[in-house]
Parts: structure tokens; sequence; C-alpha cells
């Protein structure tokens, strides 16, 4: 029977919100970010194995994080890399020899992941080797040129969508995909996702309806508004 593996990516150095703290490590309503990502993924019944890959210099606070918030599903913590793909790397390479296993790639920075966005990817993943949490984009978008200086089109919006996480993947799949993507000149990837969709064009990338709620902790301000959407959600 297939394994599901929820893989918590918190190896950033969360320099853009200008804090001295990693981002994954900043409190929210009484935990961790990191704490608040992981809990959803340990709750959930569809997940089987959890991993957390962050810096060498975190393994001994992870573990510490782990035995206090009792998490009692099988746990590896990995080491992860200056780039976001050598993180998820290091993921795929701990499942070697498990190509069945469907592995969940989540932000730490994403605390606010709903259940039911996971059992819709685990239900997705029935029929995809590889998904994507994604949300209508709500502005406009233009493509720039390389400089940032001139507009060079405006793609039609109600075809884009802002990806958000988990992405999914068979093992197979991306470790596939990585391996035809690190023999090419010039390789380099913000996600996963993109990385399958470039490097193995036959793989059909399946989407799944996020949230808003869902977002991203990327500047300080930002903890303002996830403070007050988790007491908003404990009012409902």
């Amino acid at each position: 029977m297939e394994k599901t593996v929820a893989v918590i990516l918190a190896a950033g150095s969360g320099s853009r919100t200008g804090l001295a703290v990693p981002k994954q490590f900043l409190m929210l309503d009484g935990k961790t970010v990191l704490e608040h990502s992981v809990q959803t993924f340990h709750d959930h019944a569809g997940i089987d194995e959890l991993v957390i890959v962050t810096s060498a210099l975190y393994f001994d606070r992870v573990r510490q994080i782990a035995a206090d918030n009792g998490w009692s599903k099988p746990l590896q913590i990995l080491e992860g890399g200056r780039e976001r793909y050598d993180s998820s790397l290091a993921a795929v390479r701990a499942y070697a020899g498990q190509p069945d296993t469907v592995m969940l790639f989540h932000d730490a920075a994403r605390p606010l992941v709903s259940a039911d966005i996971i059992s819709d990817c685990l239900e997705a993943m029935k029929t995809c080797n590889c998904v994507d949490v994604a949300i209508p984009a709500a502005d406009t978008v233009v493509q720039c040129d390389s400089e940032g200086m001139h507009m060079q089109s405006v793609p039609d919006r109600s075809l884009m969508w802002q990806m958000q996480t988990p992405q999914c993947f068979r093992q197979h799949t991306i470790q596939e995909a990585y391996r035809i993507a690190l023999a090419a000149p010039g390789f380099k990837a913000t996600d996963d996702c993109g990385t399958v969709l470039r490097y193995l064009p036959h793989e059909k990338v399946g989407i799944v309806r996020g949230s808003r709620s869902n977002m991203k902790l990327t500047y300080a301000s930002d903890l303002g508004l996830l403070e007050y959407m988790i007491g908003q959600n404990k009012k409902d």
C-alpha cells in the first residue's frame, strides 16, 4: 500500500521579514509558525509520515518542538540547502527506492493550510503524479522585460493562477524530473511543480483549489493578518 509523506520545508532564513528570527520560528498565537504548519498534517488521517527539512543549526530545536507537541507519527529531520530545490531533493532522496510514495511538499511559512486542502490533494493524487495547490489571480499580471523597466504583455487574467503549497508528487515523478533538470545547463528552479512541468512535459500537473487564508508569511506585517485569521477561525 502506498505511503503518504508530508514534507515541511523550513530551511529558509526568512530574510524578507526583516527580523533576526527565521520566520518558521516566529511566534503566532502562542506557537511557532512551524508548529502550526506541521500540526495540520500530523492530525490528518491521510498522512502517514512527517519530514521537516531545516538547517542543521535547528535540528535540536525541531526535536524539542516535536517532543513538546507529542507528535506521534514517524518523523525525519533532514538538512536543507541554500536553494529551495536542495531542500526538496533532500526529502526526495530520503525516499529513494519507494517510488509510489506520495509526497506533499509544504512551505513551513504557510501556517494556515487546511485539512480540506490536504484531503483534496490526496484525492487528486489518485489520478495524477503531480498536483499543485493554486488560487485564481485576483490582480492583473503583466509580463515585463528582463530589467523590469517596460511592460511587454498582459496575459489573460482568467488563465492566471497563484501557486501555493502543498505541491504533491509520486516520488518517482519528482525524482526523475530533478534527475533530468540537474543535468541540464543553466538549471534554476523556484518550485517543484515548475521543474516537472519543464523537464517532464508528458506529465500533466493537476490543480487543486487553495484558499486565500493559505497565505505565505513573507513580511513582518503578515503576522498581524495571520493572527487575525486564526482568531476568526476560533470564532467559527
